[in-house]
């Protein structure tokens, strides 16, 4: 018999979590911060900053789960069958004209109702 232990985030996960909003908080700060320095500098923290960020995230229980799953949805898009260019304007089109049906179809219900109220409220012109 085999049973699986499913693992769960500890103290020190939330941590590395806290410490990743940290890193960011600290890249988006200086980038204010340092105001006087050169924009290309700054921004350059910045994407440092978020890229710490996400090391940091992504040595924790929650980043490695997120991870995984990342991988099992690329896996899964892999198997999709992607519509021909063909199918695909086909498609289009026969949605376009489903949609210039219908709305034709309530411009002219709109119509024939707001003469209907006209009529009925006597504020018709006839």
């Amino acid at each position: 018999m085999e049973t699986k232990v499913e693992e769960q985030a500890t103290f020190v996960d939330t941590a590395k979590l806290a410490l990743a909003v940290l890193i960011l908080l600290a890249g988006l700060v200086s980038y204010y911060y340092f105001a006087s320095s050169a924009v290309l500098l700054r921004a350059f923290g910045v994407i440092v900053a978020v890229a710490a960020g996400i090391g940091v995230v992504f040595t924790s229980f929650q980043g490695q789960q997120l991870w995984k799953f990342i991988q099992g949805a690329r896996v899964e898009l892999r198997k999709v069958v992607w519509p021909t260019r063909e199918e695909t304007i086909q498609t289009t089109l026969v949605v376009l004209v489903f949609a210039l049906i219908g709305g034709v179809f309530f411009w002219l219900l709109d119509l024939v109702l707001l003469f209907a109220t006209k009529q009925i409220t006597g504020q018709g012109g006839l």
